[in-house]
């Protein structure tokens, strides 16, 4: 049996609220497209939360989704708070994930490799 401290617990719980939120359309932003959350960081007081997202697209589609996700900062603050059942209701930020584009660059590059090396 595996232990997680509270901030750990409370950052999967507000990851599946999100998912949730996103999977029944709630945001209804045009400029948030479809979007992946990868992970959710919690400080330990339980009053900031680190949303952080993945998505495909270009830059000016990642820029834009994020200034969607920055104006649904309230309406998603208070779901998330509602879901989680918290006494405090953290604050939201949202960061892109680099790393789901960094692992499919590695991938595309060691395939690169076996193809020229003959693997």
């Amino acid at each position: 049996m595996t232990t997680h401290s509270r901030p750990e617990r409370v950052g999967q719980e507000i990851q599946v609220a999100l998912g949730d939120l996103l999977s029944r359309g709630e945001l209804r932003d045009p400029r948030i497209g479809y979007i992946t959350i990868t992970g959710v960081k919690v400080s330990p007081d339980l009053r900031v939360a680190r949303v952080f997202y993945s998505m495909m697209g270009t830059p000016e589609e990642r820029s834009e989704t994020q200034k969607g996700l920055e104006a649904a900062k309230g309406f998603v603050r208070r779901a998330v708070t509602a879901a989680v059942n918290l006494r405090v209701s953290p604050e939201i930020f949202f960061s892109f994930d680099e790393s789901i584009g960094e692992g499919d660059k590695i991938d595309r590059l060691l395939r690169e490799v076996r193809n020229k090396e003959g693997w």
